[in-house]
Protein backbone atom coordinates (compact mmCIF):
# COMPACT_ATOMS: atom_id res chain seq x y z
CA UNK A 1 0.00 0.00 0.00
CA UNK A 2 1.07 3.50 -0.70
CA UNK A 3 2.34 5.68 2.11
CA UNK A 4 0.79 8.59 0.09
CA UNK A 5 -3.32 8.98 0.40
CA UNK A 6 -5.47 11.91 -0.22
CA UNK A 7 -6.71 14.03 2.80
CA UNK A 8 -8.93 16.07 0.71
CA UNK A 9 -10.39 15.53 -2.91
CA UNK A 10 -12.21 19.06 -3.65
CA UNK A 11 -13.67 19.50 -6.99
CA UNK A 12 -14.33 23.36 -8.16
CA UNK A 13 -18.19 24.82 -8.03
CA UNK A 14 -17.83 25.21 -12.18
CA UNK A 15 -16.79 21.32 -11.57
CA UNK A 16 -13.82 22.21 -13.96
CA UNK A 17 -11.02 21.16 -11.61
CA UNK A 18 -9.86 18.62 -9.24
CA UNK A 19 -7.81 19.61 -6.03
CA UNK A 20 -5.73 16.93 -4.28
CA UNK A 21 -4.38 17.62 -0.97
CA UNK A 22 -1.96 14.61 0.02
CA UNK A 23 -0.70 13.82 3.68
CA UNK A 24 2.59 14.60 3.04
CA UNK A 25 0.92 18.10 2.45
CA UNK A 26 1.48 18.55 -1.76
CA UNK A 27 -1.21 19.72 -2.65
CA UNK A 28 -2.46 19.19 -6.91
CA UNK A 29 -5.12 21.62 -9.04
CA UNK A 30 -5.92 19.35 -11.76
CA UNK A 31 -8.26 20.27 -14.75
CA UNK A 32 -11.55 18.57 -15.55
CA UNK A 33 -10.23 17.92 -19.17
CA UNK A 34 -6.84 16.56 -18.11
CA UNK A 35 -7.94 13.91 -15.91
CA UNK A 36 -10.56 12.98 -18.31
CA UNK A 37 -8.40 12.35 -21.46
CA UNK A 38 -5.73 10.77 -19.37
CA UNK A 39 -7.89 8.80 -17.79
CA UNK A 40 -7.05 4.94 -16.15
CA UNK A 41 -9.94 3.04 -17.99
CA UNK A 42 -9.36 0.65 -20.79
CA UNK A 43 -11.79 3.05 -23.28
CA UNK A 44 -8.52 5.38 -23.06
CA UNK A 45 -5.23 2.93 -22.64
CA UNK A 46 -6.77 0.35 -24.39
CA UNK A 47 -6.42 -3.48 -23.97
CA UNK A 48 -3.02 -3.71 -24.35
CA UNK A 49 0.43 -1.80 -25.68
CA UNK A 50 -0.18 0.10 -28.53
CA UNK A 51 -3.74 0.66 -28.16
CA UNK A 52 -4.02 4.11 -26.22
CA UNK A 53 -6.72 6.26 -27.58
CA UNK A 54 -6.19 9.74 -28.28
CA UNK A 55 -9.58 11.71 -27.25
CA UNK A 56 -10.69 15.14 -28.52
CA UNK A 57 -13.43 17.50 -27.50
CA UNK A 58 -12.84 17.35 -23.70
CA UNK A 59 -11.80 21.21 -23.68
CA UNK A 60 -14.96 21.80 -21.49
CA UNK A 61 -15.64 18.74 -19.77
CA UNK A 62 -16.79 18.82 -16.30
CA UNK A 63 -16.56 16.41 -13.23
CA UNK A 64 -19.80 14.67 -12.41
CA UNK A 65 -19.27 12.17 -9.56
CA UNK A 66 -16.46 11.02 -7.69
CA UNK A 67 -17.15 7.90 -5.53
CA UNK A 68 -14.84 6.01 -3.21
CA UNK A 69 -13.28 2.68 -4.28
CA UNK A 70 -11.35 0.94 -1.51
CA UNK A 71 -9.38 2.63 0.02
CA UNK A 72 -7.32 2.64 -2.65
CA UNK A 73 -8.77 4.94 -5.68
CA UNK A 74 -11.55 7.14 -6.57
CA UNK A 75 -13.92 6.63 -9.69
CA UNK A 76 -14.02 10.00 -11.71
CA UNK A 77 -17.54 10.37 -13.45
CA UNK A 78 -17.69 13.09 -16.01
CA UNK A 79 -20.39 14.92 -17.69
CA UNK A 80 -19.85 13.05 -21.27
CA UNK A 81 -20.65 10.09 -19.05
CA UNK A 82 -17.29 8.54 -18.70
CA UNK A 83 -16.73 6.63 -16.01
CA UNK A 84 -14.62 3.30 -15.68
CA UNK A 85 -11.69 5.36 -14.95
CA UNK A 86 -10.66 4.29 -11.48
CA UNK A 87 -7.88 7.10 -10.24
CA UNK A 88 -5.50 5.53 -7.70
CA UNK A 89 -3.80 7.76 -4.92
CA UNK A 90 -0.16 7.14 -6.90
CA UNK A 91 -2.01 8.18 -10.39
CA UNK A 92 -3.34 11.29 -9.20
CA UNK A 93 -0.11 11.79 -7.24
CA UNK A 94 1.74 11.00 -10.66
CA UNK A 95 -0.61 13.49 -12.36
CA UNK A 96 0.14 16.32 -10.35
CA UNK A 97 3.66 15.73 -10.41
CA UNK A 98 3.74 15.11 -14.22
CA UNK A 99 0.43 16.41 -15.61
CA UNK A 100 1.95 19.57 -17.42
CA UNK A 101 4.12 17.11 -19.81
CA UNK A 102 2.03 14.43 -19.82
CA UNK A 103 -1.04 16.72 -21.39
CA UNK A 104 1.35 18.21 -23.52
CA UNK A 105 2.49 14.97 -24.67
CA UNK A 106 -1.64 14.34 -24.83
CA UNK A 107 -1.70 17.91 -26.97
CA UNK A 108 0.88 16.60 -29.29
CA UNK A 109 -1.06 13.71 -30.30
CA UNK A 110 -3.74 15.82 -30.85
CA UNK A 111 -2.20 17.98 -33.44
CA UNK A 112 -0.11 15.10 -35.27
CA UNK A 113 -3.50 13.18 -35.54
CA UNK A 114 -5.21 16.52 -36.77
CA UNK A 115 -7.72 16.32 -33.41
CA UNK A 116 -8.79 19.41 -31.47
CA UNK A 117 -9.33 19.74 -27.72
CA UNK A 118 -12.56 21.39 -28.96
CA UNK A 119 -15.63 20.05 -29.88
CA UNK A 120 -16.36 20.00 -33.45
CA UNK A 121 -18.40 23.02 -34.31
CA UNK A 122 -18.43 24.71 -30.74
CA UNK A 123 -16.49 27.48 -29.78
CA UNK A 124 -14.25 27.58 -27.06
Amino acid sequence: MSDVWPTELRVSKDRHRLVVSFNDGTSFDLSAEMLRVLSPSAEVQGHGPGQKITVPGKRNVGIMSMTPTGNYAVRIGFDDMHDTGIFTWAYLRELGEKGPELFAAYEAELKEKGLSRDVAGKPH
